[in-house]
């Protein structure tokens, strides 16, 4: 990330799974958009009673409004840099993103994106999670509804190379 990089959408409470033949399970974290990055923070400073209120503002954001171009307080460029140094968080420049797509289903909108990273072809579904089961282990029970148009459009119109 570059010290002059700006938060264009950062979403909360993002459930991402592995596309992957026979991969079981996921991870919860954020999915923040910048100027020239997309990045899956799961591993994060922030802390827990800041993540709770965050987590059930955005669920009302998005019963009023669908658009995933939205942006929360307290969680700004300074404290994104902290977590991107977590090599356990993820870091694409756009041109990293081979394929980037979202689609209605009953149950909820995935957004799904194909990136290589370090020589190897990942491909993951990321959604987001209105409700949560906490035993016996942390998974969506009801995903959210949202627009991811305008986020996809994004990357897209900033790439060199799209498919």
């Amino acid at each position: 990330m570059n010290p002059d990089e700006k938060i264009q959408a950062h979403l909360v409470s993002v459930w991402r799974e592995s596309k992957k033949f026979f991969s079981i399970g996921g991870k919860e974290g954020m999915l923040i958009l910048t100027d020239k990055h997309l990045m899956f923070i799961h591993k994060t400073e922030s802390k827990m009673n800041w993540w709770k209120a965050i987590t059930q503002r955005q669920v009302v954001n998005f019963i009023k409004s669908k658009n995933t171009m939205i942006r929360h307080d307290g969680y700004d460029e300074e404290e994104l840099m902290n977590d991107v140094e977590d090599v356990r968080n993820v870091e694409l420049s756009f041109d990293d993103i081979s394929s980037i797509s979202y689609e209605e289903k009953d149950w909820g909108s995935p957004l799904l994106i194909e990136y290589e990273k370090d020589g190897k072809q990942e491909k993951f579904q990321y959604s987001i999670a209105q409700d949560w089961v906490k035993y016996p282990v942390k998974e969506p029970m009801k995903y959210m509804k949202v627009d991811w148009k305008p986020f996809v459009q994004y990357i897209k119109e900033r790439q060199k190379f799209t498919k």
